[in-house]
């Protein structure tokens, strides 16, 4: 039984779900928009919007901490200088999810996650 058990694994092993989020979390904050399947959406969702939270305190270990897990130091630069300063009175829901429909190779439900302006 799967009860309390938190998170998708997606069909990959742990090291590859882990990069694969990395990435998309990296592509996400730098773009600010991102077209992905409505799972792997729902899960990057909550790890981007940490990762704006940290950018929200603006402190050394925040930063320290976002660059343990983004992949560039120049999104980590825009997080801090730029999106941190654009939500700094909003208390959460940074992200935007908007389901496309599906894919038409393998009917995937497709869904493009966006920060909110």
């Amino acid at each position: 039984m799967r009860h309390k058990v938190d998170g998708r694994k997606l069909g990959r092993d742990t090291a590859h779900r882990r990069a694969m989020f990395r990435n998309q979390v990296t592509d996400l904050l730098r773009y600010e928009k991102l077209t992905t399947t409505e799972a792997k959406a729902k899960e990057i969702q909550g790890m981007a919007e940490k990762v704006i939270t940290l950018g929200k305190r603006g402190d050394l270990p925040a930063r320290r901490r976002a660059l343990a897990f983004v992949l560039d130091e120049k999104v980590v630069d825009k997080v801090f200088s730029e999106l941190g300063g654009r939500y700094a009175q909003r208390p959460g829901g940074y992200t935007r999810l908007t389901r496309l429909g599906t894919r038409v190779g393998d009917g995937a439900t497709l869904a493009r996650l966006e920060l909110m302006p």
